[in-house]
């Protein structure tokens, strides 16, 4: 028998329970279909800066594909924007997968302000087709 629990974060969602882990998984793979290898490829580095973030963090291997997801399916093309994203990434898919950490410890993770984190992850949320909170 497979048990699910829900670990509901701040994120507001329509489901809840076992269907709630579906949606999540599905949303992964429908990210997925946003970007393609070569994103990997020549944003290799960026996913590196999330990778040792992550571990920095205590973060599971979960939290960091998600996050990694998140910012390969939104990449700026400007070089200066992509570590912001990164770190809002990181901090929206720590959210997403019930592991949260604050603004600050992402931001100093990934050696940017908190204010950035914060002016960004919901964007980021949204993009990816999740309701941000409205606070």
């Amino acid at each position: 028998m497979i048990q699910c629990e829900s670990k509901d974060s701040s994120l507001t969602r329509k489901t809840s329970g076992c269907h709630e882990l579906f949606l999540l998984l599905d949303a992964q793979y429908s990210l997925r279909d946003m970007y393609s290898a070569r994103d990997q490829v020549e944003n290799q580095s960026w996913l590196e800066e999330i990778r040792t973030a992550a571990a920095a963090l205590n973060l599971s291997t979960e939290t960091q594909t998600v996050a990694e997801d998140l910012f390969l399916s939104q990449t700026p093309d400007n070089d200066r924007s992509k570590r912001v994203i990164a770190a809002a990434s990181l901090y929206a898919g720590a959210l997403i997968t019930g592991s949260e950490r604050s603004q600050s410890a992402v931001a100093d993770a990934m050696s940017v302000t908190r204010l950035s984190v914060q002016k960004h992850w919901k964007g980021v949320l949204k993009t990816a087709g999740f309701q941000p909170p409205s606070w």
